[in-house]
């Protein structure tokens, strides 16, 4: 039976099938709308600082993204079911994923104690800043990491009673704990690194590349995509298997170059954080792998200056941030993770060649493979 979202995402036009880019992450969009905005009406009936707790939220999930989550899930499952299955009735299904991202990257800020994201403030800056202002009693900063966990949890719980309202068979489930379980493990890889450079390596960087991005972020929606159709093909899920696992490695790639040469006004991130707290990402291990013991002095932390986790203060200055890039461009590492990207792309690509789908999706994801892993933000 159709649900109350899906009939308030009818009356805006949803097509049969998403047959742009633009009118499925409508349709994604708008069902996001509609499934929050009872949410937030439910907790505002409870109290208005509940109600507004809940606001803050939605504007974290609707704020602008790639919405990548959902679109690898909608042509995992457009590529098995074909262009004439309803989209209606798990169309909350591909949304949910986006509950589910915003819940990581809300846990992922604080963690990074990173003060934006898609160019607006995260969510313990939000919170911590309301409390400065109002002149609460107690820490700001304390206020503002605990309120942006509960943000976070309450999206996790969200996407589950969005997914569902979706009509699934029972296999969905099983990969969607899957994506959740892989995306926490890959995140807790890269914080252990944070506090174990020296025992990092770029196979390691490479294996929470693969948990923490690759999985959850193209491998395991495709697939989950997939589960939707209750067809589940051994071949088709192998070729979203490697597929996967290979644009999803070439995104978190681009990934650490953004973080270290990408434009904030474009990225909507702060500039060169992973080098300030000198996380050990795929670019930065390879750089000392491949780096003179003149350039590998110049790149090791000085834990003098180390990043106080308390309130983000110290660490290295602008202009050391700038001389590290600098030499982490003279090891030849960014030229080699260039290389890297182009080889995972291509094996994507042929991955899908061995697969059974439908010719439009086909062409889909192999623009898609392209798009996401040679993008400015």
């Amino acid at each position: 039976m159709v649900n109350d979202t899906l009939e308030g995402n009818r009356h805006r036009g949803i097509p049969r099938q998403g047959a742009s880019p633009h009118a499925l992450i409508d349709a994604i969009q708008g069902t996001l709308a509609d499934f929050l905005t009872t949410q937030i009406a439910s907790l505002d009936a409870v109290d208005p600082a509940l109600g507004r707790f809940a606001r803050t939220a939605r504007d974290l999930v609707l704020a602008k993204g790639k919405r990548l989550r959902p679109v690898f899930a909608y042509w995992g499952w457009r590529g098995a079911v074909g262009p004439d299955e309803p989209l209606e009735p798990v169309l909350p299904a591909f949304a949910a994923l986006e509950l589910m991202h915003t819940f990581a990257l809300v846990h992922d800020d604080l963690m990074d104690e990173s003060d934006t994201r898609r160019g607006r403030p995260t969510a313990h800056r939000i919170f911590a800043n309301q409390h400065e202002h109002a002149r609460r009693a107690g820490d700001s900063e304390r206020f503002g990491s605990a309120a942006a966990i509960l943000i976070g949890d309450l999206c996790l719980v969200w996407a589950d009673q969005l997914l569902a309202r979706a009509v699934t068979p029972p296999s969905v489930r099983a990969y969607y704990d899957r994506m959740r379980v892989e995306a926490i493990a890959g995140q807790y890889l890269d914080v252990l690194g944070e506090t174990q450079p020296a025992e990092w390596s770029v196979e390691r960087a490479l294996l929470v590349a693969r948990h923490k991005t690759a999985s959850y972020t193209v491998q395991r929606p495709l697939q989950y995509g997939l589960a939707l159709t209750d067809q589940l093909d051994g071949t088709i899920e192998d070729a979203y298997s490697g597929y996967g696992l290979a644009i999803g490695e070439a995104f978190q790639l681009r990934d650490d170059l953004l973080g270290v040469y990408g434009d904030p006004a474009v990225t909507g991130k702060p500039a060169s954080d992973d080098l300030r707290t000198g996380k050990p990402t795929a670019l930065l291990m390879l750089a000392r792998k491949l780096a003179t013991p003149a350039q590998l002095a110049e790149l090791a932390l000085d834990p003098a200056g180390a990043v106080n986790p308390a309130d983000g203060s110290g660490g290295p200055t602008p202009a050391q941030l700038e001389r590290r890039a600098r030499v982490i461009t003279e090891t030849g590492a960014p030229a080699r993770l260039e290389g890297m990207i182009e080889e995972r792309v291509a094996d994507g690509i042929a991955a899908l060649a061995r697969a059974q789908i439908h010719e439009d999706a086909r062409t889909a994801l192999i623009e898609l493979a392209v798009r996401v892993t040679h993008r400015p933000a």
